[in-house]
């Protein structure tokens, strides 16, 4: 991104980026992205599942055309999965090979403490950056020309897990005790995902720029339908997203979000749909649903939420 671009012309900069990548922003996630760059912090994008938080990442780099490395977070995730493991393979033959090699390693020595000496110097080596097997963290700290990390639900790693991701989130740089510090070669651009299943630590957010990302609007939900499903017309577009925004106002046990519109605008191009019918959305319905109990509450409504969204009037 041009560094010499006044604000406004930069964050439009980067919503027509994000568009050539297939991703339709918000002005709000526009701006996010553009002072997460400008000011090199982290994003910590929270949200329901399937309203495009991994895919921001997936965007942020296809559009700047560099690596993602993406980390997925889970209970009991610790430093060994998330930032290095030794090879213990090649650290056993290096041991092996020391031991056949010992009486040349230290046969020109004349004392003990010499002996143990040089012995040590070769020990230093076994734990050296050349016996690092470097994981998500560190892959991304490593990388010349920068890249995304994805750290993706975080909120699903331990809280000790979290205050470990504190040094890279802050300084760009990590701490291996046997190596030293490792900075990075270029700042990767850090997204950090969550579905709110449990509260993040305030060290933590104050190192991020905070973005929320919500059931879009009718004229950017239709805008990312004729995006990511181009086949489908545009009347019918305006009537898929009316139909799910008529579903949201429903109290279900989980609401359709943008992925599952996007799924069920395919299946009804797929189906070579030109018009919603009862029989058509009933017989679908499970691609917008994910529980039966939900299936439950919508299928006996379906005429009537079908007739409202025939009324209501979708920008195109």
């Amino acid at each position: 991104m041009d560094s010499l671009l006044d604000p406004a012309t930069a964050i439009e900069a980067v919503d027509r980026g994000l568009a050539e990548a297939g991703y339709i922003a918000s002005r709000q996630i526009s701006t996010a992205v553009f002072l997460a760059q400008r000011l090199d912090k982290p994003i910590l994008v929270e949200g329901p599942a399937g309203v495009g938080k991994t895919e921001l990442a997936k965007s942020i780099a296809a559009w700047q055309n560099i690596e993602l490395i993406r980390m997925q977070c889970y209970e009991g995730l610790d430093e060994a999965k998330a930032l290095y493991e030794w090879k213990y393979a090649k650290q056993l033959l290096y041991t092996q090979i020391l031991k056949d090699k010992l009486g040349e390693v230290i046969g020109q020595t004349e004392t003990l403490p010499a002996a143990l000496a040089r012995l040590h110097d070769f020990g230093d080596i076994f734990f050296s950056k050349q016996f690092v097997e470097p994981r998500p963290l560190l892959q991304a700290l490593e990388q010349k020309d920068g890249c995304v990390l994805l750290i993706d639900e975080i909120d699903k790693a331990d809280a000790e897990f979290e205050a470990f991701l504190l040094e890279i989130l802050s300084d760009y740089q990590i701490t291996i005790p046997e190596i030293g510090r490792i900075a990075a070669v270029t700042k990767p651009i850090v997204i950090l995902t969550s579905n709110a299943n449990r509260d993040l630590g305030d060290a933590l957010k104050r190192r991020c720029i905070h973005l929320h990302i919500g059931f879009p609007e009718p004229r950017l939900e239709a805008r990312i339908i004729e995006t990511r499903v181009p086949g489908v017309a545009s009347e019918l577009r305006k009537k898929i997203v009316s139909f799910v925004h008529e579903v949201r106002t429903l109290d279900l046990k989980k609401l359709p979000s943008v992925s599952e519109t996007i799924d069920w605008a395919r299946v009804l191009l797929l189906l070579h749909t030109s018009s919603l019918s009862s029989e058509v959305v009933r017989d679908t319905l499970n691609v917008l649903l994910k529980y039966e109990v939900d299936m439950e509450t919508v299928t006996p409504q379906v005429a009537e939420l079908i007739d409202k969204a025939e009324r209501a009037f979708v920008p195109g």
